[in-house]
């Protein structure tokens, strides 16, 4: 049976109920026996006669439901609305990954199967209108999650794939391939495309003529090499220590470029080493941009209808009725006017709240629709009040826009109003990216540094701080080159303005004779150092 819940862990929370009515009825106990002790029972009696005994258990069920309902409100109850058929424009896209043990190599910082899901990630957001399918393959290949348009759902599958899901180590390209061939729609010769990224390792023949025949079905196949030539150990999982082969010598795992680029030759598509996350990322969009698209009938989205808000709402109608039950009898009303006035400003603070996360939402509708211009206002009527949600989400929408400028301001913005340290990082992130774009590669690195301060484990940020570093390298020795060019020319122009030299009155037979002299001394020296070097028995055969 399902739960009507998003987040079931959360309920866990509830068995705090139970105990908190055995605290309570604890703490009753304990009064009554204090009152025992204090005297005379008819004098105590006389002593509480204006006090209300009904009200501490009013008080205390009215607290309680509201403990329960905002309990039940975070685990966010919701109740499903049905399929929503959704059409657009796009094709069918199945990514095949490789999750052998050699994409735990790290030549490729933290390894080549997180950088593998780092593009992954970003190659999602971008393809909008298409759906989306998952095939993980070691030794053996599985379907992860079929064609759907529910990229959340692709996203979170994504993120469980590790070498552990498959029992098989090995790399099976073929099975992979057939895998995703048998996910499609048989009938149609186009409009679909696979995305295989691995390191080719262990690849074996069938995979090309696997490849063939789907092209020949209309199948585009794109291939990505993750790791280098150079390759790099393999760290295991299990016992935590380096892979060694049966003679306890340490696995190199090396990237085979040439197997994935055949796949890809054979299936029409590209094969792109895996170099930069954003450069590969739009090399693919690009690529699949280009293929013919056919309107796409998408009904496996469910959708829910959340109630968290009306179960939060009745908890604070119960938290403001226990402020008015008394334990004191003819309580003055000066009280009740008080917790009226506090519902009013409770009540008041929270539409304000809903208000503003209305906008941030139809924001980001507009914002997937790529209707930037109808995001940036509604994100700017929440962002002017200093929520950094919304400062975060204008600058990407400005950005979108070619407003970078504005970005960077609504970048900073961000970053001064924001309290957790991996949203102001990821602020600094996308503020670095502009100014890289804007060819303002100071700027840009010092922001990437910042970031990186406030969250060392910012991938990308340390990518794109090495590649801005290089940059301003290669732009340092330009410069160098150019000032040096000036200077000759400078120079140059300093010797034309020198009387010229006077003219040697050495005639053409003379010079010729010269010439032939000193030809005669060069081969004399060459034959000398050609026997000096052909009887050097420790000249070495190779200098790499």
């Amino acid at each position: 049976m399902i739960l009507p819940f998003q987040y079931t862990y959360l309920l866990w929370l509830l068995l705090l109920l139970p105990f908190i009515i055995g605290m309570y009825f604890y703490a009753r106990q304990k009064r009554k026996v204090a009152f025992k002790k204090m005297g005379d029972p008819l004098l105590v009696k006389e002593l509480t006669a204006n006090f209300n005994t009904s009200s501490p258990y009013k008080k205390f069920l009215l607290l309680f439901l509201a403990m329960a309902l905002i309990l039940l409100s975070l685990a966010n109850f919701r109740s499903p609305k049905g399929s929503e058929k959704i059409t657009r424009n796009g094709i069918d896209v199945m990514i095949a990954l490789d999750v052998s043990n050699s994409m735990l190599a790290q030549d490729l910082t933290p390894n080549r199967l997180e950088r593998a899901k780092q593009l992954l990630y970003k190659l999602i957001d971008k393809l909008d209108n298409d759906r989306i399918g998952i095939v993980v393959f070691a030794g053996k290949a599985y379907l992860q999650m079929p064609l759907t348009g529910d990229h959340s759902a692709t996203k979170m599958y994504l993120s469980s794939a590790t070498p552990q899901t498959i029992p098989t180590q090995g790399t099976v390209i073929s099975e992979a391939l057939k895998m995703c061939y048998s996910s499609f729609n048989s009938k149609e010769k186009k409009y679909k495309a696979v995305i295989l990224i691995s390191d080719g390792e262990d690849h074996e023949e069938n995979a090309l003529t696997v490849a063939t025949e789907m092209a020949q079905q209309g199948v585009v196949i794109n291939t990505v090499g993750m790791g280098t030539a150079e390759g790099a150990p393999i760290m295991d999982p299990v016992t935590n220590e380096l892979k060694k082969d049966e003679q306890g010598i340490t696995v190199i795992t090396k990237l085979n470029q040439q197997a994935l680029a055949d796949v890809a030759k054979k299936g029409n598509g590209e094969y792109q080493l895996f170099t930069n996350t954003d450069a590969v990322v739009n090399s693919l969009y690009n690529n699949l941009s280009t293929m013919d698209k056919r309107i796409v009938n998408d009904d496996s989205l469910v959708n829910y209808k959340s109630w968290f808000q009306w179960l939060l709402g009745a908890a604070f109608l119960f938290l403001i009725a226990e402020l008015f039950v008394s334990e004191v009898k003819n309580v003055p009303s000066v009280n009740k006017k008080l917790a009226v006035a506090f519902l009013f400003i409770l009540f008041g603070f929270s539409a304000a709240a809903q208000a503003e996360n209305e906008n941030i939402k139809l924001g980001n509708d507009a914002y997937k629709r790529k209707d930037y211009q109808t995001a940036i206002k509604y994100y700017n009527t929440v962002a002017e009040k200093n929520n950094a949600t919304a400062n975060y989400n204008l600058g990407n929408a400005l950005y979108k826009s070619d407003k970078k400028d504005e970005a960077i301001a609504a970048y900073e913005k961000a970053v001064e109003v924001m309290k957790a340290p991996l949203e102001k990082s990821n602020s600094l992130y996308n503020k670095g990216v502009v100014l890289q774009n804007d060819k303002k590669t100071d700027d840009c690195i010092l922001n990437y540094k910042n970031a990186l301060k406030i969250d060392p484990n910012n991938v990308d940020a340390r990518h794109n701080l090495q590649i801005a570093l290089q940059k301003q390298k290669e732009d340092k020795q330009k410069q160098d080159e150019q000032n040096k060019k000036n200077k000759q020319n400078d120079n140059k122009d300093k010797n034309d303005n020198q009387p010229k030299p006077k003219q040697s009155n050495l005639t053409q037979k003379d010079a010729d004779q010269k010439l032939q002299a000193l030809l005669q001394k060069e081969k004399e020296l060459q034959d000398k150092l050609h026997k000096v070097g052909t009887s050097n028995p420790d000249k070495p055969e190779k200098d790499w």
